[in-house]
């Protein structure tokens, strides 16, 4: 009687097992912000703004290319010694990332 018991235990129990019932997926929004193409432009080219925003925030860093989009938002390769970053900026010299 004890191992009848125990079987119909042991059974039960791995029946609960297949209870768990399953989330349906949420949906999920992406968004992916497309990069405008950017063009290169002299160096002399960059406002002020843009000029003094870069030596605030990048002491002795040298420009070594800019660019520009249709946004008027500037890329610009700077290089610090052996170390080169590329830096985003609006028009104002806000950070852009």
């Amino acid at each position: 009687m004890k191992k009848l018991m125990v079987a119909a235990a042991i059974i039960f129990g791995s029946l609960s097992i297949y209870a768990i019932t399953n989330k349906p997926f949420e949906n999920v929004k992406i968004e992916a912000n497309l990069q405008t193409e950017y063009t290169e432009i002299s160096l002399d080219s960059i406002p002020a703004v843009v000029k003094t925003a870069v030596e605030k925030a990048y002491p002795g860093a040298k420009l070594e290319k800019a660019y520009i989009n249709e946004k008027k938002e500037y890329k610009l390769d700077l290089s610090v010694g052996d170390q080169k970053a590329t830096v985003y900026t609006d028009v104002n010299g806000n950070w852009l990332k």
